[in-house]
């Protein structure tokens, strides 16, 4: 069984990845806000992969790029005895920002309003602080793998890919970052099992014999039959799921007419399905098709259901937290307990693939405002950057690898 081990070791080689993090420090710091200042939507991070590839190559860094966007690095033992992965997301969202910061985002209507920049630049910092200790890392057989994914943003996502692939292989568990603006900065959220919600998105289409509002007699009243859709399938879903597996639908678009005196042929209705069960997940869909096409039954009207399966829950590893609490710790950082959340996170499937855990890092600058992801008017705290850059190098130098070495430990010369 594999563990922690006790306090750092004054002199170690964590010592000196950290003593590099810091001789960094301004260096991510301009990096993440030269990535703020250029988002990149999904699947389309092409100068985001190329200034991430140029500053890990610079440092001696193996580097291989993926198909279309995104990267793997590895750095350590080539032929690793263990090796630790990282993951960071590169992609941007299709939101307009309204932060008004010197470095603001200069592409219209696209802006990192979910953090990743601050993603990307600490996996980088922690690539750029091990690869100072790289000799330290190939004498003990440890290999870190940092993956640079693309495309978290959209359902399917660019984790898919990767984990169909064989970069997973060789790898023995795994860790991610993931902003949390409700979280002073120095916090770090940590929580065993799930942590956030399967997520899939829905489009009921319909379609019927449209006409005049004067005489809804002789239509089939679309419109009508889409209000039933919207307010009585999530009322239902909420009756036939257990209640503790919270399952959630809701609408966020609608479309239907373009007159107010005529029933249109056709409409639509789309959102998501968040469900914090995974074996309910797996239920979930069939039984959505099911009462929608129930619902509007009465009207006449025909339903098609497109339903995409997104992403099944995050669920930590008891002991990736417990590897991230010990890393916190040495770091200055204070783990915290944080709740099961509805969002979606593709990091998921990587952990059903292997063990390891995802932890909230916390962007809020403390005695400030808290704001929420996925808005135009994100700002979060730039020590968050460096906080996480720490912990995830005293995380893979925290591991007890088997017969019992831990390198971070091991003292420098």
């Amino acid at each position: 069984m594999l563990s922690v081990d006790s306090p750092l070791v004054t002199g170690s080689v964590l010592d000196l990845a950290l003593a590099r993090l810091d001789a960094l420090e301004e260096t991510l710091v301009a990096f993440r806000r030269d990535l703020h200042r250029h988002p990149e939507l999904s699947f389309a991070e092409h100068r985001t992969t190329a200034v991430v590839a140029q500053a890990l190559r610079g440092a001696g860094i193996r580097v291989t790029l993926l198909p279309g966007t995104g990267l793997v690095a590895d750095l350590g033992a080539e032929h690793a005895a263990y090796r630790i992965g990282l993951r960071a997301d590169l992609d941007a969202l299709a939101v307009s920002e309204r932060t008004h910061l010197p470095y603001a985002s200069v592409v219209p209507g696209v802006a990192h309003a979910c953090g990743h920049d601050i993603h990307v630049a600490a996996a980088l910092g922690a690539a750029l602080a091990l690869a100072s200790v790289q000799e330290h890392l190939a004498a003990h057989g440890l290999g870190v793998r940092v993956i640079f994914q693309p495309a978290e943003e959209v359902i399917p996502g660019g984790a898919l890919p990767i984990c169909e692939s064989a970069w997973l292989d060789d790898v023995d568990e795994i860790y991610a970052l993931h902003c949390d603006p409700t979280l002073d900065v120095g916090s770090l959220g940590l929580r065993v099992g799930p942590l956030t919600a399967a997520a899939d998105r829905v489009t009921v289409r319909l379609s019927g014999l449209g006409g005049h509002t004067s005489r809804p007699q002789r239509t089939q009243d679309l419109v009508f039959a889409l209000g039933k859709v919207v307010t009585e399938v999530p009322a239902a879903l909420g009756r036939r799921v257990d209640p503790r597996s919270s399952a959630s639908m809701v609408w966020a678009c609608i479309e239907a007419g373009h007159a107010a005196n005529v029933i249109p042929e056709t409409g639509s209705v789309s959102g998501t399905l968040r469900v914090l069960d995974a074996a309910a997940w797996d239920k979930a869909g069939a039984l959505v098709e099911e009462l929608v096409r129930s619902v509007v039954a009465p009207y006449g009207v025909v339903a098609s259901i497109e339903h995409i399966r997104g992403v099944p829950p995050v669920i930590n590893a008891p002991v990736g937290v417990e590897l991230l609490r010990t890393a916190a710790l040495r770091v200055g950082l204070n783990p915290v307990p944080t709740e099961q959340s509805m969002g979606g996170e593709d990091f998921a499937w990587y952990l059903t693939r292997i063990p390891g855990a995802m932890a909230r890092l916390g962007t809020r600058m403390p005695g400030g405002p808290t704001f929420d992801l996925h808005q135009g008017d994100l700002v979060v705290d730039e020590a968050s950057l460096g906080a996480g850059a720490r912990v995830l190098t005293a995380a893979v130098l925290s591991r007890q690898l088997p017969g019992g070495r831990v390198v971070g430990n091991v003292p420098t010369q």
